[in-house]
């Protein structure tokens, strides 16, 4: 019993951690990325699908994304759907291929990056704590029904308390890398 409880709690604070990952990667650090697109939904034929379901994004230079559609008549859609978009990029057109310069960022933008940055990481590490009590509360109930010991509970909840670090620190390192990448030109 107590295993399932570790190994779902695991589940749980890993989902939490991949989460943190997609947020992180949709913000601009100032480098041209494939992965900033992710998150722009095109209008294809009727139904809103990602932009890499209807184009190719590669990435050409440190600063150029480059986009080259499936279908020449989506062209337009896909940049309608890139300038709609939060990201603040205008793409270019030339012939088939859609390219967008990606502008290095001002000082300020990055300092206030860094702070969407440390907000995404402690929201995160709120999360875990949840999943962490939700575990506790599942070992206390345990021993509440009398189906293990308190030896059992004690060892179970420090278990779970190192998964919580562990998985609080990945988080920290991935927040740091980010405002590394952030603050660096």
């Amino acid at each position: 019993m107590l295993n399932e409880i570790k190994n779902d709690t695991s589940k749980r604070m890993q989902k939490c951690v991949d989460a943190l990952k997609n947020e992180l990667m949709k913000l601009r650090t100032g480098r041209a990325n494939a992965a900033l697109l992710d998150h722009v939904r095109v209008d294809y034929y009727g139904s809103e699908v990602p932009l890499s379901q209807a184009a190719q994004v590669t990435v050409e230079d440190a600063r150029t994304i480059q986009i080259q559609a499936w279908d020449k008549s989506m062209i337009a859609t896909i940049e309608k759907a890139i300038m709609t978009s939060d990201l603040g990029l205008t793409p270019n057109t030339a012939g088939q291929t859609i390219r967008i310069n990606v502008p290095p960022l001002t000082e300020q933008r990055r300092k206030e990056l860094a702070k969407v940055v440390k907000s995404e990481a402690e929201g995160a590490k709120v999360a875990i704590r949840n999943v962490r009590r939700d575990a506790n509360q599942a070992i206390k109930e345990l021993v509440k029904n009398k189906d293990i010991s308190t030896d059992d509970e004690k060892r179970g909840e420090t278990d779970i308390q190192k998964l919580t670090d562990q998985f609080v620190a990945k988080v920290d390192e991935m927040a740091t890398t980010k405002e590394k990448e952030l603050m660096s030109m």
